[in-house]
Parts: structure tokens; sequence; C-alpha cells
């Protein structure tokens, strides 16, 4: 939690000033009880109305004063903790962003949205509270005990005892619920993770008819989180049954007491309804009390699991960069990589060596799960390798800064994740300073600019979120295109022609080669006619290199490219030329 305070720096003005309001309120309301006090033995006893007036003025102008106090501090308490989870959200957006693939990967998605919103809202909610109430609720009571001992010193143990039995229970039922809330966030990222899940596959599971399946399974979730909220419910809902029982029995015992000292001339009247209102006022502060460590507990928890995030060590993002290659250098060099992603039994891509020269392309091929994407991911430093070295531009991946590796390479993934706004500000993503010019040069290279110049408003044409009121192959080239408008020195297209036609396929290949910059292609694919003009082709199977060569000599050397090529051969018999 100490990591999460840094983030308040900015507003110790407001974490000083609300509480210090607070206390003056509660000053202002330890006097009401001895004005009252006053009325009744002074104004009643001795039969003074105009003293009476006075001091009932006075009762106004205490709690307009109050009132006063109250509102300020209220607003310096919100300012303060609207101000610290805003700094708070925008530093772990920002170290979520930093984190590994491996980190991300092991987080997962529910469990950081759950951080950023309910997480943060329940810290929001249980830093107000504490800075409004934190000290005015103890004050008020001690404040309370230490009034009513100068009205009465005798009832000081009657005070005592309720507040010290009043703290056993308080905190015990707080020690009980914390670890009870750590489950209920859990078990709540489990839910959402499924919500998720369902949401994004809804027409998935209405084709294979799993409605059914997925409720059941929703149910299980759902009555699991029910049942661990339940049971911190009934301990929680036993704060204020237990504070009134033990509130009303010392009132109870103080008033027999009062009244026993009235009949013998030893308290006033007046003084024992300062008593009373002295134990109502530490009745009320005391169940705001037990209110407050109640979210305070729910807020430690969730601060608890938000600081987890950000106790994470960040991917190091220092370090050189990339440097002018010197003729007849390697664009990338990959020594025996190996790449075993965190808690997997196997790796996912076991001893590759690969040589590739500046232009070169250099096709991907392999069955389902051979491992093609993850070596790619070894050549912009999605996961580092676990052996071997792996070199861009005569250097290990792992000694470059991570803004310059990757401002280098065009990214184009296997699936097309396009965000809401404009085609505009997606391209954008690629090259923020890319002028429209630069925008369209690249929507031809992609084949993508005749579908846009179709739209209405081209450039402008709005999206929704990841491109929902476009095609597959729309996406795909728009994610291409984005890839292309920053005019990369290394390209990589991980599967991402799978919507296109045959056609559209080759019309993009012959665009790629016609690059003036002539980059460093990879090609991540499933068709050996996307690949068959490449200079180089890697053939996977299983994680392993099984073949590695050009399209004529793996033909007749490689099995495993030989079966895929086979299987294929009739479609791409017409359509393997540009």
């Amino acid at each position: 939690m100490k990591k999460l305070l840094v983030y308040l720096r900015e507003y110790k003005k407001e974490s000083i000033l609300g509480p210090l309001f607070k206390l003056c309120e509660a000053l202002l309301e330890l006097l009401v009880p001895l004005v009252v006090a006053a009325i009744v033995d002074t104004g009643i006893e001795t039969g003074d109305p105009p003293y009476v007036v006075r001091m009932a003025l006075l009762l106004v102008a205490l709690g307009l004063v109050g009132l006063g106090f109250s509102v300020t501090a209220q607003y310096f308490a919100a300012r303060a903790a609207v101000g610290f989870v805003a700094r708070l959200r925008h530093a772990l957006m920002a170290h979520i962003g930093r984190l590994s693939y491996s980190e991300l990967d092991a987080l997962g998605q529910s469990t950081m949205i759950t951080r950023m919103t309910s997480d943060m809202n329940q810290v929001q909610t249980g830093l107000n509270l504490t800075l409004r109430l934190l000290l005015r609720s103890p004050f008020v009571v001690f404040g309370a005990m230490i009034m009513a001992y100068v009205v009465e010193p005798q009832t000081a143990l009657v005070f005592g005892l309720t507040i010290l039995v009043l703290s056993i229970v308080v905190f015990g039922i707080m020690l009980l619920c914390m670890p009870l809330y750590k489950r209920v966030q859990t078990r709540l990222d489990g839910v959402l993770r499924l919500v998720r899940e369902n949401l994004g596959g809804a027409r998935v599971i209405r084709a294979f008819n799993r409605e059914e399946a997925e409720r059941e399974g929703f149910a299980e979730k759902n009555d699991g989180l029910t049942v661990v909220q339940r049971r911190v419910g009934r301990l929680s809902a036993l704060l204020n049954p237990l504070t009134f029982v033990i509130i009303n029995a010392a009132i109870i015992w103080l008033m027999h007491i009062g009244a026993l000292q009235v009949e013998h001339g030893l308290l006033t009247q007046g003084a024992v309804i300062a008593l009373y209102n002295y134990m109502s006022q530490i009745l009320v502060e005391l169940i705001k009390l037990a209110d407050l460590i109640i979210t305070m507990t729910k807020s430690v928890a969730c601060g608890k699991r938000i600081a987890a995030v950000l106790e994470i060590e960040p991917e190091p993002t220092t370090g050189a960069d990339i440097p002018v290659l010197e003729p007849g250098e390697p664009a990338v060099r990959l020594s025996h990589a190996s790449l075993t992603y965190r808690g997997a039994a196997a790796p996912a891509v076991s001893d590759v060596s690969l040589t590739v020269m500046p232009g070169e392309t250099v096709g991907i091929i392999g069955g389902t799960g051979s491992g093609k994407s993850s070596l790619i991911s070894l050549i912009y430093r999605a996961y580092p390798a676990s052996e071997g070295v792996v070199e861009v531009y005569g250097q290990d991946v792992s000694t470059y800064a991570l803004d310059a590796l990757r401002r280098e390479i065009g990214l184009v993934p296997q699936k097309a994740q396009l965000f809401r706004g404009s085609i505009r500000d997606n391209l954008r993503v690629g090259n923020k300073d890319a002028t429209d010019e630069d925008m369209w040069q690249a929507l031809e290279s992609a084949c993508a600019a005749d579908f846009v110049r179709e739209k209405e408003g081209a450039l402008s044409y709005m999206l929704e979120s990841n491109g929902k009121n476009l095609s597959g192959g729309q996406r795909q080239r728009l994610t291409i295109a984005r890839a292309l408008v920053r005019r990369p020195r290394i390209l990589i297209l991980d599967d991402s022609a799978s919507a296109l036609d045959y056609a559209t396929d080759a019309a993009l290949r012959r665009h790629l080669r016609e690059l003036p910059y002539k980059p460093t292609v990879f090609i991540v694919t499933q068709r050996t006619s996307s690949i068959m003009q490449a200079d180089q082709i890697l053939v996977l199977d299983d994680g392993q290199v099984v073949g590695c060569g050009q399209h004529e000599a793996l033909l007749e050397s490689c099995p495993v490219y030989r079966e895929i090529y086979e299987s294929q051969y009739k479609k791409e018999e017409t359509n393997h030329g540009c």
C-alpha cells in the first residue's frame, strides 16, 4: 500500500485540510450537549426565556458553522480522493503498457479490467471516507468521554468500558473480513472473465447451441462469488447490531447511575441529558467508524491487488538505438534460439538458426501449433529467448531500447485489431506524423485504397470498435497499411492475409516487392502460394525447423513442405504467379 501513497503527494494540502475541517466540526459538535445542559439547568430551571432563546440561537450558529466546516471538509476529501485515483489509474495503465507479454499473459485481461474499474472505485471511496472520518470519529469518541468525565467523573468507567468492548468487536470483525474481501475480488475476476468470453463468442455459442452449458458455467462461477459475498456480508452485518446492543446497554447503565445521583442531589438533570447526548454521539460515531473500517478493509484489499500489479518489474525499455547496418551484415540472425513460455512443459520453438540479409523475404510455414508466431515474436522481443541469441542489425535484441527496436519494425498480427475512430486515426497508430499522402501510399500498397475511397469520408470514415463495420479482409488490409505507413526496416506479416482471396493476396505480395524502401519481410502463412517466391522458406513442425530453402528445393527435400503444397496445389495451380 505504501507504493500507492506516492500518488497522493500532489494532494497534501487537501489531505490535511479535509481532516482538519472535520475536526473543527467535531469540536463544535462536542459543545452542543453543554449548551443543551445550560438551557435545561439555567434557562428552564430558573424560567429565563431570553436565556433559552440566546442559547437556542447559539445552537443554530454552531450548526451552521459546523455545516460549513463539514461541506468544506468533504470538498477537500473528494478532491484528494478523485485526484489520487485519477493519477493512480494513469500510472497503472502506463505500467501495464510496459509489462512484458509473459506478465500480461499471466495476469489476464479480466483481472486487469477489474483492477482498473472495481478496485479503483473501491480505493477512491475508501480514501474519501478515510479523510473525512478516520480522525473525526475517534476524536468525537474520546472527546465525548473526556467531556463526560468533566461533567461527572464517576461516569468515566462506563464510557471507558463501552469504548473498549466496542473496539474489540469492531477490530475483530475487521480482521475476519479482510481475507474474505480479497477472495470476493478474486472470484469477481473469474465471473468477469467468463462474461467477456461469452459476449465475445456469442455467435459461436449460439451456432453450436451451447447456451445452456454456458448458463450452467456462469451459474457455477456466480454462485461461488455469491457464497463468499454472503459469508463476508454476514460477518460485516454483525457490526451495527452488536454496536447498538453495547451502546444501548451502556446508556441504560448510564441513566441508572445518573438517576440515582439526581435523586441524591449530586447531579443536575441537564448534566444527565449532556451525558446521554455524549453517549449517543459515541454510538453514532462508532457506527460510522464500523462502516468506515468495513470500507477501508475493502479498499485495502483492492489497493493491495493494484499494488501487486505495480510491483511487477516492467520490461526494460532503455538501451541502444538501432545502428546503421554495415554492408554485408545480416538484418536478422537467430542462433540456436529457443522459446519456452512461462509455465509450459516444453519449448514452443527449439534450436532455430537463421540468417536473413537486408531486403530479403522470408516465408515461415507449418501446421497449426508448429511455433510460427512464437518464432517471429522473438524478433520484435515480445518474449525473450529462453536459449540462444536473437540479433537484429548486428546486436542482441535485448540490448536495444524497446521503442527504438519496435519503431523499426512493422507488425501485422494474426488478429486484425482496429480501434474505434476514423481510418486516419487508426493508420496514425503506425506513424503519428503520417500525412494523408503517406496514408494513401500505404493503402495502395496494402490493396486497401479502393474500398477506403468508397467509404463515406474516405480517411475520415469512422470505424466501430475492432472495425466491426468492415469485412475480415478489409480489416486485414487496413492493419497491413498501418504497418506500412511507418516505412519499417523490418516488416512482419503474421498470417495477415488469411481472409484475402488469392488474387488480392497475389497483388499484395507484388506491391510489397515493389516498395521503394525495400524492407526485410517475414511472412507467416498457411498458403504455399504466398511464399513460393520468397528468398528463404522456413518450415516448422512441432517447434523444430524441418526444412529451410527455396520453394523448388523444399519440394524435393522436405516431406512436410511437400505435403502442405500437395494439399493445396490444385487450388493454387493458377494463382501462384504474381
